[in-house]
């Protein structure tokens, strides 16, 4: 298999020695103006991934392809972003693939957007609500530096108003208040499609799963993924001495006709454990049987 060679305006991962990272759109006749020195860009255009650039005063870097978990946490930001450690578990839990239409609300500062924009390609569809012009405009300037902007449909609406697409496979809401806004995804959705949110508080979580009822949704689940990081040192392999203890909860449905999730079925309801019945039954059973004394014991 022939390696990919570096292109114009691939966006590229420059890692220096000492550890500090550039990350850039490749623009023939521009250069990366670094602590160290400067990079020309076309020094980098037509040659392999993975190799070391010198700076003109010899500072070695290496010129990498950015890994989509680079790109999110690289993106310039205003308000908290969704984790890749969310992030990847989302696009499975949306089943997001090549092909899909996606919509997402809000848009924030483009960290989840850029994935889908990534993930759902070739073939599909990512439309991004956001209701603030200037957070739209950074999520613009994120996805253009990304190299994924012409895949992203941005739009400036409130989605109180409602989605205007319908029939999509998937619907992520990252809103302030995702319970509110119950109704307006149920109505984009497709029969069977993904619904998803995070949000920091399980009081938020409570308020969805109070009205989520309401709608036509099953298989609820809520979720939250904890990730630790170790010392790459084999002498002393340990946990890290900081950790991110909490990001958010994430909660997972699918829409469902009405009576198809209103009535389970037969054989499943009658192998449910009634669980306080039979803690009674243990209970008297174990009253009933005959005490033992200490040498019987």
């Amino acid at each position: 298999m022939t390696e990919r060679t570096v292109q114009p305006y691939d966006t590229a991962l420059f890692i220096s020695r000492d550890h500090k990272r550039f990350l850039i759109r490749l623009v023939p006749g521009e250069a990366l103006h670094t602590h160290r020195g400067i990079i020309q860009h076309d020094a980098c255009i037509g040659g392999q991934w993975g190799r070391e650039m010198r700076t003109h005063l010899n500072y070695p870097f290496l010129l990498l392809d950015p890994s989509t978990s680079d790109l999110v946490q690289d993106i310039k930001r205003v308000t908290q972003i969704i984790f890749p450690k969310d992030i990847g578990y989302i696009l499975m839990r949306l089943n997001i693939q090549p092909g899909v239409t996606v919509l997402e609300a809000g848009s924030g500062s483009g960290g989840l957007t850029l994935a889908l924009a990534q993930h759902a390609m070739p073939g599909g569809r990512v439309v991004s609500y956001e209701v603030r012009p200037d957070m739209q405009n950074l999520v613009r300037k994120n996805l253009d530096r990304a190299g994924v902007l012409d895949r992203v449909e941005l739009k400036l609406k409130d989605i109180a108003e409602g989605f205007d697409e319908t029939g999509v496979d998937s619907v992520f809401l990252d809103v302030p208040e995702p319970s509110f806004y119950l109704g307006q995804a149920v109505a984009a959705l497709r029969s069977g499609g993904y619904f998803g949110t995070l949000v920091p508080t399980t009081n938020q979580i409570s308020r969805i799963l109070d009205r989520i009822s309401a709608y036509p949704f099953g298989l609820i689940e809520v979720e939250e993924l904890m990730l630790r990081g170790y010392k790459t040192v084999a002498q002393r392999l340990r946990p890290l001495d900081r950790m991110i203890g909490h990001t958010g909860y994430l909660l997972f449905a699918r829409k469902f006709e009405r009576a198809i999730i209103e009535e389970e079925p037969r054989d499943r309801r009658s192998k449910t454990v009634d669980t306080e019945s039979a803690e009674v039954a243990l209970d008297d059973a174990s009253s009933d049987a005959p005490e033992l004394n200490d040498a019987e014991a």
